[in-house]
């Protein structure tokens, strides 16, 4: 068995062990809502921080949702394959969605309706690294062997959800850019309060500033840690095996540091002005 067939491949883009033929076609026949929250990243991008932050918004800050139902519940994925059986269809609005597809993936519904989306970006040295610790934990994704192997197949999008390159292009690329708010996981790290009100307004959702504090207060990496609804304790080991590495690993900027050598952080900067040499957005970590 070669290492492609550990994966589900979706319009070219390898996909992790738990997705199937069900899981898409459920994704493409799904029915937004203009008042749908998508939260859209490649992953370890700062998914599960923004599963904490916006329910907590759209609650004016009440506690109880993020303290009493798992984050792959209250903001499950749209590709994943237990959403058949949470009647999305019928939970009342305003509904919240992650992704971890690219724009152009998205069903034919989300075009039609252009519910708002959240766009978290990271830098990919960043992701990489945390993908990386991520993979040797996670039975349901392919193990990423060597630091260096693995690093190539990351550059050359031959990882579960394809590029980086690729993922954050098709998103900056996007039509109807008023109803995407792009946002990156450094500006979150360096003033968590202002992202905050930044999401809220966005949102349209009208918080005072004790609120707003009280929720980015919440949402720090230290805090988050001890919300078991959010960081993955209930997991069966032999599907996370948390021994190995925490899902709520770190949370800092720049680790990629403490990970690469002098050589890998070069060949990475080099694909990296090569592939983002059109883009005209500014990234924060540039």
């Amino acid at each position: 068995m070669t290492e492609a067939d550990l994966y589900t491949v979706y319009k070219g883009i390898y996909f992790h062990s738990l997705a199937n033929t069900q899981n898409f076609k459920y994704f493409e026949e799904f029915s937004f809502r203009p008042d749908d929250i998508i939260i859209a990243t490649y992953p370890k991008s700062g998914t599960t921080w923004m599963q904490e932050i916006v329910p907590l918004i759209v609650s004016g800050g009440d506690p109880a949702f993020v303290e009493t139902l798992p984050n792959y519940d209250r903001v499950p994925w749209l590709e994943h394959y237990r959403n058949s059986s949470l009647n999305l269809q019928e939970k009342p609005s305003p509904r919240m969605f992650t992704t971890h597809v690219q724009y152009n993936m998205m069903p034919p519904s989300f075009f039609e309706v252009k519910p708002k989306v959240i766009n978290v970006m990271r830098n990919p040295k960043d992701a990489f690294t945390s993908l990386f610790y991520y993979s040797e934990m996670a039975s349901y994704w392919v193990n990423p062997g060597s630091q260096s192997n693995f690093l190539h197949k990351f550059l050359d999008g031959k990882v579960a959800y394809g590029s980086w390159f690729d993922h954050v292009k098709s998103w900056l690329n996007a039509e109807d850019k008023e109803h995407i708010m792009y946002i990156s996981y450094e500006k979150m790290i360096m003033d968590l309060k202002d992202s905050v009100a930044r999401i809220a307004q966005f949102l349209q959702k009208s918080l005072d500033a004790e609120v707003i504090e009280k929720i980015a207060d919440r949402c720090l990496f230290k805090n988050m840690k001890k919300n078991n609804m959010s960081n993955y304790k209930s997991v069966p080991r032999e599907q996370m095996d948390q021994t190995k590495s925490e899902f709520l690993r770190k949370g800092i900027v720049g680790d990629w540091k403490n990970q690469l050598t002098v050589a890998e952080a070069e060949y990475f900067d080099a694909v990296y002005k090569d592939k983002m040499k059109d883009v005209q957005y500014k990234f924060a970590w540039e």
